[in-house]
């Protein structure tokens, strides 16, 4: 299992920097233990590490003069939106000052003719789709958390929605950002494509917040579709559902959203939600567009998913029907805590071609059934991106020690056939170790080399993504 990394400390930087902080900003900078510890908090088996103070920021004015003071101190600076990544992205390895950025949550313009917003990063994609419901506009790209723009951007998030709509950095016009030195970057217009120079939107977006701190969102909009129906079949294997995700995609079906749960998800989502969903392999689709089209979609789908020995295939356009499924899957990482209470969830995020969806999914399966843990299968398949939830006890030093062996080699496994560690928690401190297996030495130099240019103290949250 990967440990976090333990950075050195500026003991005389943080003590200065913490008397300059409360003095300018009163009762919004906090150092108790409980919401230091809060805002170092991990949604997976990452140990805590927190920040020495929590500052909440209202403004970028006021993002950029807490840079400033840091900057001048060489003290660690890291943004929290929500806290809901899981990667230890919000821990501070050599302490620092947390800048949450939850009272930065105005929604400072529409432009429906244009179909674009311009979003504070505090604002959350739930907060978000209920300010545009009734302009007929949503923002579609959703993680199963209600997590905040700015957070979303900083790693690059994705979510069910990905296969049709594509991740953060195919929905991010531009942005705004505090950088290293307190200086306050545009990295675009709001135009829809730009020849303008280096593309800086897509560097910072799954930066991590270890190159600046996003403090402006222009992001793309999409209308509300004429249609939208909900499906779901099971399936007599995990490899018969992946065969027909891949059989879709390549026949250039365009779903919204295709999503598999295992028997054991499945299970775990009817005690949690209260369904009474078959105990079978599982795949939920979502279908947008014209009236006609819809129906030709999940016409087309049926016929597929049946050569592969689908069946209970049944369809729905009623919202309220679809919304318990999606909050279903949403609530999937909840579920699955109950199989086994009080245990830690650890999760993967391994992304691999389509071609090569069901050689890992199956493999994967193989593996956690030869070892014993139990773990759900779920994912995002229609982009060949799944998840394993393994429930370890973390008082148990064998069983920790297996499940670290496994992510390992998950995620080697992953990249050996052509794939990726991760496809949309980002590296954080967890996945540290596999980078350079993924990408090569030469090119995690490269990364270097740009954070050393422009963040040459190495105060944007350090002991992320890269070892600088």
């Amino acid at each position: 299992m990967a440990k976090v990394t333990e950075l050195k400390r500026n003991e005389d930087g943080i003590a200065t920097v913490l008397g300059v902080l409360k003095q300018q900003f009163g009762d919004r900078f906090q150092t108790g233990d409980a919401i230091c510890e809060q805002h170092g908090h991990t949604t997976t088996w990452l140990k805590n590490q927190s920040p020495d103070g929590v500052v909440f920021a209202s403004s970028r004015d006021e993002v950029q003069a807490i840079v400033d003071i840091c900057a001048t101190h060489k003290v660690p600076v890291i943004p929290y939106g929500t806290g809901t990544s899981l990667e230890g992205h919000v821990n501070a390895p050599a302490g620092g000052i947390s800048v949450d950025v939850t009272q930065m949550d105005q929604i400072l313009a529409v432009h429906s003719d244009d179909l674009s917003c311009v979003v504070q990063p505090g604002v959350t994609r739930e907060q978000l789709n209920t300010h545009l419901r009734d302009q007929g506009l949503f923002f579609p790209i959703d993680p199963g958390a209600n997590a905040s723009l700015g957070g979303m951007s900083a790693t690059n998030a994705s979510g069910t929605n990905a296969v049709r709509y594509g991740t953060m950095k195919d929905n991010v016009l531009a942005l705004e950002a505090v950088m290293a030195n307190g200086d306050v970057i545009r990295t675009a217009q709001r135009a829809k494509k730009s020849s303008a120079g280096y593309d800086l939107t897509r560097l910072m977006v799954g930066s991590e917040g270890t190159l600046g701190l996003i403090t402006e969102i222009t992001l793309k909009l999409q209308g509300i579709p004429e249609a939208i129906s909900s499906a779901r079949c099971t399936f007599p294997t995990v490899d018969a559902a992946c065969q027909t995700v891949m059989q879709v995609i390549q026949f250039g079906i365009p779903v919204a959203r295709i999503e598999l749960l295992d028997a054991i998800q499945v299970k775990a989502c009817n005690a949690y939600s209260k369904l009474d969903l078959p105990e079978e392999p599982l795949l939920l689709l979502e279908f947008h567009g014209s009236e006609a089209s819809v129906l030709e979609q999940a016409e087309m789908f049926g016929e597929i998913a049946q050569e592969h020995g689908g069946g209970g295939y049944t369809s729905t356009t009623s919202t309220e029907e679809r919304n318990k499924l999606w909050q279903a899957r949403h609530d999937a990482y909840w579920a699955t805590l109950q199989l086994r209470p009080g245990a830690a969830g650890i999760s993967t995020d391994v992304c691999v071609p389509i071609s090569r969806l069901a050689d890992c999914v199956n493999a994967a399966r193989a593996r956690l059934d030869e070892e014993g843990f139990v773990s759900p299968i779920v994912g995002h398949v229609g982009d060949g991106n799944f998840h394993c939830l393994l429930l370890i006890d973390e008082q148990n030093a064998d069983e920790m020690a297996r499940a670290g062996a496994f992510v390992s080699w998950l995620n080697e496994l992953a990249i050996s056939m052509d794939g990726t560690c991760t496809g949309e928690h980002g590296i954080g401190q967890g996945k540290m170790p596999y980078l350079a297996k993924e990408l090569g030495q030469s090119t995690v130099d490269v990364m270097g080399a740009i954070k050393t240019a422009l963040d040459p103290h190495g105060i944007m949250n350090p002991g992320k993504v890269i070892a600088v």
